[in-house]
């Protein structure tokens, strides 16, 4: 989100309150000829133009680089913000002379590049030692606003057993240390290593969640309140919920899609709470499960149906999610741009899909890598 102020709500002319929505994505840096990643944060850094650099940052490793959209009602406005903060660091990348990839974690093999020098993730690395994963962890967080965090917590409540199916949407990191994982999101594997990385817990109210933070820091597992890596929570920084189950997206089209269906889930659990209506206290452990599901099989495969604990088509599971949610598309503009974006979605499947299916080609991950930069730089 860089410095942007954040509004949580705007009102239109008739009176209704329509949810900002920002995305943050971050991206691995990789050598043009193998594929590797390689430690080019820096030299990207010094060619990022100086007036995006307030929405252009470092990331854990120095094969990782990240960007932040100004907050906005308009899916025009992310579109725009995104697609020139990509072409531009597209383009800084190559003038360093490494290429930039939309992807969730490295498929080809080579080095683990070292840790951004930076005195907390210093302590991070001393606390954890070996638990940095990969060439780069690559995700993708969406920022909704709220009124205040006594909401947030209810919204977080409501959206928890929909994250799967977000996560399915996302898959987009199949192949690591190159071979296929045999998952769709191999990143999800990797960031819960990271003792605090969990689903988000049913939450009594905002001082509940406040308290839990106390705990988690006091036995060891955090630093902070930066290291609550569950996969919605209130933001440390914004009023905002924060949703940061998925793998970065590949294009600017799956990017836009997600933050719709993110702001219209979080606006429709608004909707309920208004009305009185209680969300679904989701078993923890099938809650598990269903995010295990959702990284093994992505979108392409099937996920865990909450009604009754059997598995269904992923598909099927989304398009549950998009009729639950259609109102609040309507609402705030969404919905012709969703069901386009969904049209694509189904014929060109998810990151991981597109991702084997060049591999399935040509036998060469080097194909991979330049198919993912190509749809980065849209």
């Amino acid at each position: 989100m860089g410095s942007q102020a954040v509004e949580a709500t705007a009102r239109t002319p008739e009176g209704t309150d329509l949810l900002t929505v920002g995305v943050e994505e971050e991206f691995l840096l990789v050598d043009p000829h193998t594929g590797a990643a390689v430690p080019a944060v820096d030299l990207v850094m010094e060619q990022v133009p100086a007036e995006l650099r307030g929405q252009v940052e470092r990331e854990f490793q120095t094969s990782q680089i990240e960007i932040g959209s100004p907050p906005g009602l308009e899916l025009s406005s992310i579109r725009h913000s995104l697609g020139m903060l990509r072409a531009a660091l597209a383009d800084a990348a190559e003038r360093a002379g490494v290429r930039l990839l939309a992807i969730g974690t490295g498929p080809v093999e080579g080095p683990v590049p070292p840790v951004v020098d930076k005195p907390r993730f210093d302590r991070m690395i001393e606390r954890f030692r070996l638990l940095v994963p990969g060439p780069g962890n690559n995700g993708m967080h969406v920022h909704v606003g709220v009124p205040d965090p006594e909401t947030g917590v209810q919204v977080l409540n409501h959206v928890r057993p929909w994250l799967p199916v977000l996560q399915a949407v996302t898959t987009n990191s199949p192949f690591a240390r190159g071979a296929d994982t045999g998952y769709a999101s191999w990143r999800s594997v990797e960031w819960e290593h990271w003792p605090s990385v969990a689903p988000t817990p049913w939450l009594e109210s905002h001082e509940h969640y406040q308290r839990l933070i106390r705990q988690l820091i006091a036995t060891g597992v955090m630093l902070d309140e930066g290291m609550l890596y569950w996969y919605a929570r209130l933001s440390a920084k914004y009023p905002t919920v924060e949703l940061r189950i998925g793998d970065v997206c590949p294009s600017v089209d799956d990017s836009v899609l997600v933050a719709a269906l993110v702001r219209a889930l979080v606006a429709t659990a608004m909707t309920d709470i208004a009305a009185g209506r209680p969300a679904v206290n989701t078993d923890h452990h099938l809650l598990v499960a269903a995010h295990w599901r959702a990284a093994h099989d992505g979108l392409e495969g099937e996920g865990v149906d909450f009604t009754n604990g059997e598995l269904r088509p992923a598909w099927e599971l989304l398009d549950r999610m998009v009729d639950r949610v259609r109102p609040a598309l309507a609402e705030h503009g969404d919905l012709d741009e969703v069901t386009d974006l969904l049209g694509g979605l189904r014929r060109h499947g998810s990151g991981a899909a597109r991702q084997r299916a060049v591999y399935a080609r040509t036998g060469r991950l080097q194909d991979v890598v330049a198919d993912v930069a190509r749809q980065t730089r849209g």
